[in-house]
């Protein structure tokens, strides 16, 4: 595979990182708005919560707030480990690029 052909291919990935790391961004900052929205609604007024198409009451909203916050650590620890992954790839990009140049 020639330089051009790798450093298209990385393009590609650090592209493709980026998107990732934009949609766990928003999903982070979705569900921290839900947890935020949850401890603020009121204790005597009914929660539900989607499953598929179907609405559910929440009868335990500590499991659900719990339940929200393990999804939160893991989204948070596969967004660490996707931009350690964009940057290893912008280096190779400027590595590719370097290698062209010359």
């Amino acid at each position: 595979m020639s330089d051009e052909q790798r450093l298209q291919m990385v393009v590609g990935e650090v592209q493709n990182a980026r998107q990732q790391v934009a949609s766990l961004s928003a999903q982070i900052k979705e569900i921290s708005q839900t947890i935020t929205s949850i401890r603020q609604h009121p204790a005597d007024a009914a929660l539900h919560r989607q499953m598929g198409a179907v609405l559910i009451e929440v009868t335990d909203r500590d499991e659900l707030v719990s339940d929200l916050e393990n999804t939160n650590k893991r989204m948070s620890e596969a967004l660490t480990t996707i931009r350690e992954r964009e940057a290893e790839l912008v280096s190779a990009y400027e590595t590719l690029k370097q290698n062209l140049g010359e």
